[in-house]
């Protein structure tokens, strides 16, 4: 038995619970749990807004902590070593997807909180498949939501294969966002952070943008006509899009990390013309994970977080929520 923070009903607080996690599979691991991020994700599976949870139940998805025992089968972990688990917790690893190193992509994939108890307990059992291992010396305090918030915005850098000669922007300064601009930075590109905050426009430069466009402003964000090659949207709000996507060189694409609920009011000739693209994508496979990590570490990238303990989870809970964290907010033991 572990003891976990769970919520009994949709938009409750949270309470002390006992789990029962069952015996290890030849092929899994238990994780002490040391440290675990609060993402949006987690918020909204405890409110229920995506109609897929079912209670009592334990979030946390953005996992780091040492492994207290493993599988028979276990092959590429061992007991003592310091990981991380992000938003999947096993794969089927017998469809395509998972076969070319797309696990990320797996139908059959098993979410961390979906169907089972996630990180914000003393401790999380995963298939070894999907927890990787932290590279040494890494901080282990910030490094929880690269596992989630960082492999989100790292994966399509990868994917579609963001070069270091490339103008990129980012829509959003915040939880996704502010990674974003360290990574493509450190990558090499030349970084605009779209803000509608005043106030964060000297924070943008200093993590990584070299210009700031004030995305309140039509009139600003026109005269960067035909100046992008890739956008990264990290918000969740309904844009202009038409008027981002004039911001686009030709064969320029617009890509969404950003849960965006509302439609998209696109019109085509705007894409048509130039043979410009929109796309989007989740969390990355382990391998994509493990290449972040070791990125990050080489270049000294961690997010930017806020300490709570444990104990105080519904305060820190409470704190994600107001929209006022700057920009992660971790718990820890």
């Amino acid at each position: 038995m572990a003891k976990a923070y769970a919520a009994k009903e949709a938009g409750g607080s949270l309470s002390l619970i006992d789990i029962d996690l069952g015996s290890l599979d030849t092929n899994e691991v238990l994780i002490d749990v040391e440290y675990c991020g609060i993402c949006h994700s987690d918020l909204s599976m405890l409110n229920n807004e995506w109609g897929m949870s079912s209670y009592p139940l334990v979030a946390g998805h953005e996992v780091v902590g040492k492994i207290n025992a493993v599988g028979s089968s276990v092959k590429t972990l061992k007991v003592g070593q310091t990981v991380g688990l992000g938003w999947h917790s096993d794969y089927c690893q017998a469809c395509s997807s998972c076969g070319t190193g797309d696990e990320n992509l797996c139908d059959h994939a098993q979410p961390t909180i979906i169907g089972r108890h996630g990180g914000f307990a003393e401790q999380v059992k995963a298939n070894e498949a999907s927890v990787v291992a932290l590279p040494d010396g890494m901080d282990t305090k910030s490094a929880g939501p690269l596992f989630c918030g960082g492999i989100t915005v790292f994966n399509p850098m990868v994917q579609f294969d963001i070069k270091p000669t490339d103008k990129v922007a980012v829509i959003g300064i915040g939880g996704l966002g502010h990674i974003a601009l360290q990574f493509l930075n450190a990558w090499g590109c030349e970084v605009t952070a779209f803000t509608s905050s005043e106030s964060k426009t000297e924070e943008a430069k200093s993590l990584g943008a070299h210009h700031t466009i004030n995305s309140r402003s039509e009139a600003d964000i026109e005269k960067a006509a035909g100046s992008f090659d890739y956008i990264l949207s990290t918000v969740n709000v309904k844009l202009d899009w038409n008027l981002y996507i004039s911001t686009l060189k030709p064969k320029g694409r617009l890509h969404f990390v950003g849960a965006t609920l509302e439609p998209l009011d696109i019109g085509v000739f705007g894409l048509m013309a130039k043979q410009r693209s929109i796309s989007s994508s989740p969390v990355g496979s382990p391998s994509t994970i493990k290449a972040m990590l070791e990125f990050a570490h080489q270049h000294n990238i961690k997010p930017q977080v806020e300490m709570f303990k444990f104990d105080d989870i519904n305060n820190a809970i409470a704190h994600v929520e107001s929209g006022k964290a700057r920009y992660r907010v971790v718990l820890e033991k």
